[in-house]
């Protein structure tokens, strides 16, 4: 079987990705900083490398005898040494060179759907930057532009309150629709892509069956609570003045700000056919993804 590099695999949809391919028989090597996060994964028989996209020494020889690498770190939230442009950019520019001295097969890269050279936010134009890298680097590559995660922008920054609290707190109006797209059908597409010489060397867009405002999202999760949450709204213009206040103290949060004011008008959805019915898969719906994560709650509850 394959072997298989991961780097963030501590994250969703690292940690997804390297439980589901090591139950398939894939050799899976992980990636991270912290070695002591990543005991549980060594001992379901991974291997574990300690190091950091911040150091390239630590990249040396990480990709030896590895067929594919697929990366799902980043540094959006990052300050100080582990700021955006030190792991986005320096770091992945630093694994691509490495991935491709050691001869890699296929090298699975995930951006975002919006990632453009002109976004208004850093961290969507390095995204950019990467995928240019990448295709110029002569290395088999696959490019998946992902939208939000329903585990993440769904769940914990949103319905995560309501299930626990009855109320939530959205950033911005929360009217303009959004793609979600849940981490176990990233995880079934890369299935379909790893060292399928049909998806070398092409950008592929990946986004979920629906697209939602965050207000219908928080509607679904009362519906499936058969409550009236409470919802609030952090105001456009609070997010303007708060976007550039911490720009010195917490560049990552900051960064949050800037973006919810970005997709307070911008196109942020996508089309049905490109989520995971391309492969001859099904996609998870919200009202789906929703139902399993007030099942998981109850259950801890029990």
């Amino acid at each position: 079987m394959p072997e298989l590099l991961i780097i963030g695999a501590n994250g969703v949809l690292g940690s997804a990705a390297a439980r589901y391919f090591l139950e398939k028989g894939y050799g899976i090597t992980v990636f991270i900083r912290n070695k002591n996060k990543a005991a549980g994964l060594e001992k379901l028989g991974m291997k574990v490398i300690v190091g950091d996209l911040t150091n390239p020494d630590t990249l040396i020889n990480s990709c030896k005898n590895i067929d594919i690498v697929v990366t799902a770190a980043h540094g959006l939230l990052g300050r100080g040494k582990n700021k955006s442009k030190n792991v986005d950019e320096y770091g992945h520019k630093s694994l691509i060179d490495e991935a491709k001295k050691s001869g890699v097969k296929h090298f699975i890269y995930t951006s975002i759907n919006t990632a453009s050279p002109n976004h208004p936010v850093d961290f969507y134009r390095t995204k950019y930057v990467i995928e240019q890298y990448l295709i110029k680097s002569g290395l088999n590559y696959t490019i998946l532009k992902l939208p939000p995660f329903m585990e993440w922008h769904a769940y914990n920054l949103l319905g995560k309150n309501i299930v626990q609290k009855g109320k939530t707190t959205i950033l911005g109006a929360g009217n303009n629709p959004t793609n979600f797209i849940a981490v176990k059908d990233i995880v079934a597409a890369l299935d379909k892509i790893m060292l399928h010489e049909n998806y070398y060397n092409q950008i592929l867009l990946l986004g979920g069956p629906q697209n939602l405002s965050k207000n219908e999202v928080a509607e679904l999760f009362g519906k499936a609570l058969n409550i009236h949450p409470k919802v609030g709204h952090v105001p456009v213009p609070v997010l303007k003045i708060f976007s550039v206040l911490l720009q010195p103290l917490h560049p990552g949060i900051a960064r949050i700000m800037k973006l919810s004011l970005a997709t307070e008008n911008s196109n942020e959805t996508m089309h049905m056919e490109n989520s995971i019915k391309q492969f001859g898969l099904q996609p998870t719906t919200m009202e789906e993804f929703i139902q399993t994560v007030i099942e998981k709650a109850d259950a801890k509850k029990a």
